[in-house]
């Protein structure tokens, strides 16, 4: 009978790795009759691995079976979950943020209802009342669970080598590759290929004039990457809704049009590492999901890096905590001398939203603007705009598109502020300001294939301003290579 019941919890764990696969979005039932082989094989395995690790953990196939199912579960509907919120299915760099999800809950369990939260707590509250009720201290089963698992590890790693399976999924196409293979077998697929790719030929160190010795070169660089800055006009379509610093700031500008980023709603971090690196998503091939994971290898691209070899002293400024995404770590390593992290910013007044406000990072430009004594470069990354968007998180506001649009007027002063204080300095200054995705408000801002946000470059106290009085569209590498023009 144990060994009856053993085998049709592991059916009934496969036959939920094949269910809750067909109803992953974007795919929906309808392309499961398009599924690839391939896809339902590396399907298979992946759960009889987990149903091996899960087994020799408990010693128990129910508890096996069920504890597949609801990891299964979880990831089905954390995917469509996400897939809703920001336009994107889960992806296998999501599982990076790991442990950001304990630092910083709120900026992931937001994408939940409050149903699917409490579903997910008492999901997981009963699995591990089973798993200590349940719990068969026999040995037996645990070892044959252990056998399973590692015996399943180099079948599937045999699998994917083999001449049917080493082709798959060549180059990024995520959407596709989900039809094709599924979500899970996607995931696997996506992870290996991310794994076979290697860093990028290291760019030679810049031997040109340095900073301090030539004329046309800015003393100061200031680079302001805004959370989730849209233009409102472009969001809703209402002209009444224009940001007169945003207006002032095209009308000066030497360049300006539409950033062309590939999120929406989140990873700041392909924006970031765009703007910073270089480096197109083309380029960065599998990469292109979450680039900072491999940003230390690319080194020598790095917009901090390349200044930094010229004289510029590099200053990283963001109001939160820098171990997001690896900042901490990942900033020195590219060549930024100084961070400016939370520490150096006062709490955030009652009533003011979540996050330290834009013009409070603006006030701290100004003062380090002020106190640079060589040229240099500023980065800030703010947080102000950063969701969720509940009622009154703006007090007295419903929240959503109204909460929204009183944090962005903020944005939209801080670009003024900034613009006055450099023009009062009369010293030689490149602004860059840009949004680095727009928000995702559910019932307001929602996915879809538009996503571009503004960004506008100034040039202050030069001889000749040139202005611009027709926009360029960029892409975040493209806006990298014409901050190196202004500079050369």
């Amino acid at each position: 009978m144990t060994i009856i019941l053993g085998f049709l919890s592991f059916f009934v764990a496969q036959l939920c790795g094949l269910t809750f696969d067909i109803f992953v979005r974007p795919k929906g039932w309808r392309h499961v009759f398009c599924r690839r082989w391939q896809g339902m094989v590396l399907n298979i395995l992946c759960v009889t691995i987990s149903f091996g690790f899960f087994l020799a953990i408990s010693g128990n196939a129910i508890v096996a079976g069920g504890m597949v199912c609801a990891l299964l579960a979880l990831i089905s509907t954390a995917s469509n979950a996400k897939y809703a919120m920001l336009g994107e299915h889960l992806l296998f760099s999501d599982f990076a943020l790991l442990a950001a999800l304990f630092r910083q809950p709120g900026f992931y369990f937001s994408a939940l209802s409050g149903y699917q939260k409490w579903i997910s707590i008492l999901i997981g509250l009963a699995l591990l009342g089973a798993l200590a009720k349940l719990f068969v201290p026999d040995l037996g089963p645990h070892l044959v669970g252990l056998a399973l698992m590692l015996a399943t590890i180099v079948i599937m790693g045999m699998t994917l080598h083999s001449s049917a399976f080493a082709k798959l999924a060549p180059r990024p196409d995520a959407e596709a590759d989900l039809r094709r293979h599924g979500l899970i077998a996607s995931l696997l697929l996506y992870w290996q290929r991310w794994h076979e790719t290697g860093d990028p030929p290291a760019l030679p160190t810049p031997s040109g004039v340095k900073a301090n010795e030539a004329a046309t070169t800015p003393e100061l660089i200031v680079v302001v990457q805004c959370e989730s800055f849209a233009d409102p006009v472009a969001l809703t379509a209402n002209v009444e809704l224009t940001l007169p610093g945003l207006m002032r700031a095209r009308a000066a500008s030497c360049r300006w049009g539409d950033l062309n980023v590939s999120g929406f709603g989140a990873y700041t971090m392909r924006t970031e590492y765009g703007v910073l690196f270089g480096r197109s998503e083309a380029e960065l091939g599998f990469r292109c999901y979450d680039p900072f994971l491999t940003a230390r290898g690319e080194a020598s691209y790095a917009l901090s890096t390349r200044l930094g070899a010229i004289g510029y002293d590099c200053v990283f400024v963001h109001p939160h905590d820098l171990r997001f995404y690896g900042r901490d770590q990942l900033m020195p390593a590219i060549g930024f001398d100084r961070m400016v992290g939370a520490d150096h910013f006062p709490p955030v007044p009652p009533g003011k939203g979540r996050y330290v406000g834009d013009r409070t990072v603006g006030a701290k430009l100004c003062d380090l603007i002020d106190a640079a004594t060589q040229p240099t470069l500023l980065y800030a990354v703010t947080m102000e705009n950063h969701g969720p968007w509940m009622k009154d998180r703006v007090p007295g506001s419903s929240g959503g598109l109204e909460a929204y649009l009183h944090h962005v007027r903020n944005s939209d002063a801080m670009l003024s502020d900034l613009m006055d204080h450099l023009a009062n300095s009369g010293r030689t200054a490149l602004l860059i300001f840009f949004g680095d995705h727009r928000p995702s408000i559910p019932g307001a801002i929602e996915p879809g294939p538009v996503r571009h946000t503004p960004y506008v470059m100034l040039r202050f106290a030069q001889d000749t301003q040139i202005l611009s009085a027709e926009p360029t569209d960029l892409t975040p590498d493209a806006l990298h290579h014409a901050i190196l023009q202004m500079v050369d």
